[in-house]
This record gives structure tokens, C-alpha cells and sequence, in this order.
């Protein structure tokens, strides 16, 4: 059912991050290669939200400019004195807003876009306010979420302030909560920092909603979903959860994966069914894998395509705009950057292909590279249909090597070669009969007299 209710987010992203320890704010740390701040960014835009407020520091200069590139609009807290406060803070961003928001927390990048769609779907049907609850392995320090007989909420009550009874709950809360914008700010200002750390906590608003006879209720989400980061450790643990859930859906999609522990995924690795992964692949951003496509073992790739039924590795390295047609090969410690292959090209071992158009049925013998660079401008190597290239070629950009040409071993390439053409470029080979010999022993002679001379 899609709602005809206007939809609004604020996310939370004031934190100090000194736990991090990094000069850079632990929002703008990747999990699969992408900032947290852009996960939580992504989610809200996934429940169709059409305004997002995010709410910052003083002092966090890098989110702000990260908020803002993603066209957030940006409310300061300063101090920071708890979440009820922070939202209160977006207050004057989200103005006579009428319909929904919810509170996200920028450090809290694995939320699955079905779990908050569950949420507002609640508020469409049944609640006047819905929390994002998960049950902990370990409850530890979590708020514990207090339900009633009719499965609505009762209260949050944070760890410390939790009687022996609410501390054995394993329903604890997330932080994440939706309902109606006004009614929501309505509650919030009637919340008091009288608590044991002195905050004004959003979690109060449950009771004070409540009594107002609003009805309070739980949307359980799965505890890797809501991993929040604070320090390394807990980037390691999300980045962990983040490659087990691509894992799963890579093998569950079809895709073999010899060795699934050892193959790591990005935010945004596109694999199709009967592809086949070995062990120790390193996927980047932007990286698509057709069907059939076999990746071998110690390869890294990012921002390249490959076609259907192409062979890659082992240790090979494909850098963005890499595009491989079908039943291309990339051999061992091949690297190849802003390439296209056309179908059944193959650059099999030891090469460096980079700023090159190659046509169909090219193959690259082993050692070549194209010399793009110049020290100041990159240039383009074309190489056309069914063209042959010599091992330890040198193809001096820009040049075109035409379709069905030859290029023998060894040379280095700096004009055009016309189709079906041979290129040699490299010196006349010469004999110099017993040269061998004679070098050896002047060598010989030299180093004995100089041991004689030391000796007197």
C-alpha cells in the first residue's frame, strides 16, 4: 500500500567521535566503500522522504559539507545535550512540515530499506508512533523497550535507569522512531533532563505520547541492522555484517563463490546469476559482472564491467572504466584502466593496458604496455579487429594499430600501423664473435692486479 502522507527525516550526526580517534568524523568513515552518512542518506530517500534534515556540531565542518552535497538542510546543535534535544534542534528546518518523520542516527549504516518501510507502514495503519526494536544477544548498556499486554509500548527505560525486573528484556531499542511531525515536536518540548545523565532523551517522548492517548508501538528490526558505530571496532563489526549479508545474496542470486569469507563485496557490486568467484576477489566500487564470467583468485576490481563468459586472474587488476566484452581473458598480473576489449580479446599475463580501445579478437602478448602519459596529458592507444601484439610491445599513445596487423616482439611503437601491416621497431641484432670470452678476461685480468696492488 503506498501512503498519500508526506514523509520527512532528520538524522542525527552531532557526535563528537572522539572514540574514533581520527581527524576525520566518524560519519564520513566507509562500510563496503561508502560513508555511513551516505547509507543513512540512501535509506531515507528509499521511504520516499521529501525533505531531510541533517543535524550537526559546531564543529563538524566535513559533515556539514557532506550533508550538503547530498542536499540536505542542516540544523546546528550546540551543545550537544541528548537526542530529544537534537531533533529539537531541526525544529526550525522542518517548519510547519505536515506528515511524517523519522529519526535516523548517521552512525547507523545497515538499516534495510524493508525494515523502515515496515515502520511506516505501522504508522499508516495502527500507531501513532512506531521505535525500531531489535532483540540483543547481549542487552548490555541498550535501552530496554517495555510492552504492554495489547503489544503496544509502554515506555523506554535507558540501561542505567532500568529496574532489576526491565533489566532481564531482551526487546531493546534501536534509537529509530517515526510518527507525526507535529505531534512528535509537541512531545518533545514537554521533555525534562531529569535523568541519570542530565540529557534530554528522546526515548521520554513514548510516555509523554502515550498519555496524551496516543498509541506507542514496535517494529522489530534484525540486530545486525542497527550496528552503531562509535569506535574501530565497531566499523570492523559493521563492515563484517555489510560482507556477510552480500555474501549471502551473491550465493542466493546464484553466484558461486568458492571461498565466501575471503571475497568482499561493495555497496554497489552488481553480480548475475552463474557467475563464478574463487578465492581472495576484491570488489570496488561500481564493478559489474556478467553471467558465466569466471573471476580466479587475487583480483581486485573497481569500477569496471565485465561481459558474459569473460575470464579474469589470477591477480589481475581491473581499475574504472575497464569494459571487457564477452569471452574476454585477463591473465595473471594483467592491469588494465579506462579499456574497452571487444569480444574474445585476450591480454593474457604481464601487461599494462590503460586509455586503449581494442576491437574484437585482439590478443596482447605477454609484457606489453600502452605508454598513455606523457608526464602532463593521457593519450589513446586504439588496437583494431584481430590484431596480433608481439610480447614486450611498447604502443606509444596515441597510435592506432590497424585491423589484422602484426606487431613483431620487442619493438616500440610510435607510429600508426596500417591493417593487416607487420610492425618491427627494434634495433638490427649483431654478433661479435668471442666478445664473451675477451670480456671475461680483461674483467679478470683488472681484478687481480688490483688485489696485487693492495697486497704491496
Amino acid at each position: 500500500m503506498t501512503s498519500s502522507k508526506k514523509r520527512a527525516a532528520v538524522i542525527l550526526a552531532a557526535g563528537k567521535s572522539t572514540r574514533m580517534r581520527s581527524v576525520k568524523s566518524k560519519v564520513l568513515h566507509p562500510v563496503g566503500h561508502r560513508p555511513l552518512i551516505e547509507w543513512v542518506g540512501a535509506l531515507a530517500a528509499s521511504a520516499n522522504v521529501e525533505r531531510t534534515v541533517c543535524v550537526v556540531g559546531e564543529a563538524n565542518q566535513d559533515v556539514r559539507s557532506a550533508a550538503e552535497a547530498m542536499a540536505f538542510d542542516i540544523a546546528i546543535q550546540e551543545p550537544q545535550l541528548g537526542t530529544a534535544h537534537a531533533v529539537n534542534c531541526a525544529r526550525e528546518a522542518l517548519g510547519d512540515f505536515d506528515g511524517q518523520v523519522v529519526v535516523l542516527y548517521a552512525d547507523t549504516p545497515l538499516i534495510r530499506a524493508e525494515t523502515l518501510q515496515k515502520v511506516f507502514e505501522r504508522l499508516d495503519d495502527t500507531a501513532d508512533l512506531v521505535v525500531m526494536g531489535f532483540n540483543a544477544e547481549d542487552p548490555a548498556a541498550y535501552g530496554r523497550l517495555v510492552m504492554r499486554a495489547d503489544d503496544s509500548l509502554e515506555a523506554i527505560v535507558e540501561a542505567r535507569e532500568c529496574s532489576a525486573e526491565q533489566l532481564e528484556i531482551g526487546l531493546c531499542n534501536s534509537g529509530v522512531m517515526a510518527g507525526d511531525c507535529q505531534s512528535m515536536l509537541k512531545a518533545i518540548a514537554l521533555v525534562d533532563d531529569n535523568n541519570a545523565k542530565g540529557e534530554f532523551y528522546l526515548t521520554d517522548i513514548v510516555e509523554i505520547m502515550n498519555n496524551d492517548g496516543k498509541r506507542s508501538e514496535v517494529v522489530i528490526a534484525e540486530e545486525a541492522e542497527v550496528l552503531g558505530v562509535n569506535n574501530r571496532r565497531d566499523l570492523a563489526n559493521a563492515e563484517a555484517a555489510f560482507q556477510d549479508v552480500m555474501r549471502e545474496r551473491a550465493l542466493e542470486n546464484g553466484v558461486s563463490l568458492k571461498h565466501p569469507e575471503s571475497v568482499y563485496f561493495a555497496y554497489d557490486t552488481i553480480i548475475e546469476s552463474d557467475v563464478t568467484v574463487d578465492a581472495n576477489v576484491v570488489f570496488g566500487p561500481g564493478a559489474i559482472v556478467r553471467s558465466h564470467a569466471v573471476i580466479h583468485s587475487f583480483c581486485h576490481i573497481e569500477g569496471a564491467e565485465i561481459g558474459n563468459g569473460a575470464q579474469i586472474g589470477p591477480f589481475a587488476r581491473l581499475r574504472p572504466g575497464t569494459i571487457l566484452g564477452e569471452e574476454t581473458k585477463v591473465g595473471n598480473f594483467v592491469e588494465t584502466k579506462k579499456t574497452r576489449l571487444g569480444k574474445g580479446s585476450k591480454i593474457n599475463h604481464l601487461s599494462y593496458i590503460g586509455d586503449a580501445d581494442l576491437g574484437a579478437g585482439v590478443n596482447v602478448g605477454a609484457g606489453t604496455i600502452t605508454c598513455n602519459y606523457d608526464g602532463f596529458d593521457k593519450h589513446k592507444t586504439t588496437i583494431k579487429d584481430g590484431a596480433f601484439i608481439g610480447t614486450n610491445s611498447s604502443l606509444v599513445a596515441p597510435v592506432t594499430i590497424g585491423e589484422g596487423a602484426y606487431l613483431g616482439s620487442g619493438g616500440v611503437i610510435t607510429n600508426d600501423v596500417p591493417d593487416n601491416a607487420l610492425a618491427v621497431a627494434r634495433a638490427k641484432q649483431s654478433i661479435k664473435e668471442g666478445w664473451a670470452e675477451r670480456y671475461r678476461a680483461a674483467k679478470a685480468k683488472r681484478k687481480a692486479t688490483s688485489q696485487n696492488a693492495s697486497k704491496g
